[in-house]
């Protein structure tokens, strides 16, 4: 397959000169714990040329990369002038009263409200969105392995939501949300077996797994 991951971005740079391209991501929408984190990305034409054959060579899917490459394409994209970048989220309460996929578009939103400048158009990880005002959008399954703003804003997304998780498994640490992130993990599942529910789980997802109401592993 083609790797080159900014055609998209060319094509629609050469469709609208000068016109703003934002790819947006989400984190975390799978875990039992912790809010769901979106990623805004947007950069200029000649940035984006100079950063994916430089500074950002090898950005992928944030899952496809080690914890060291995220963070440090993480502090590229948030230190460097001319990216716009921005997180949104929503929390554990919001998760359960709108359901994830709604809270996910949510934090998308609120992650492109955020950004510093206004895009025209938005291409987002997935197949599903809500239109954010008037922009056009276009969704791509598996675009955070696939175009260089996705998957910087998958990049933005896992580690700023990996880093909260982090400071709050200091305040809760029987879950192991140091290394786990609070997805649904065996170690994660026996700490709520023992020690129940924190005010950051997610009370609408099946904690324990299987529909179960006790563990044994």
């Amino acid at each position: 397959m083609d790797d080159d991951k900014l055609r998209f971005e060319r094509n629609w740079w050469g469709a609208h000169p000068g016109g703003g391209l934002a790819g947006v991501d989400e984190a975390g929408r799978g875990c039992l714990a912790g809010p769901v984190v979106a990623g805004a990305v947007m950069m200029p034409p000649e940035l984006a040329e100079e950063l994916y054959r430089g500074p950002l060579a090898g950005l992928n899917d944030s899952k496809q990369l080690s914890a060291a490459r995220r963070e440090a394409f993480f502090e590229i994209l948030t230190a460097t002038p001319g990216v716009a970048a921005a997180t949104g989220s929503c929390s554990p309460q919001e998760i359960d009263e709108m359901n994830i996929l709604r809270a996910s578009i949510t934090a998308m939103h609120r992650a492109i409200d955020r950004l510093s400048v206004r895009p025209e158009a938005l291409i987002i990880d997935g197949n599903r969105f809500y239109p954010y005002h008037d922009l056009p959008y276009t969704t791509i399954v598996k675009g955070d392995g696939k175009y260089l703003s996705i998957a910087a804003a998958s990049i933005l997304a896992k580690t700023y939501r990996d880093d909260y998780m982090r400071e709050l498994h200091k305040e809760y640490p029987y879950y192991g949300w140091d290394h786990n992130a609070g997805y649904p993990t065996k170690e994660h599942r026996r700490g709520i077996a023992e020690h129940g529910l924190s005010p950051y789980h997610r009370l609408t997802f099946n904690q324990l797994g299987d529909g179960q109401l006790s563990l044994d592993f």
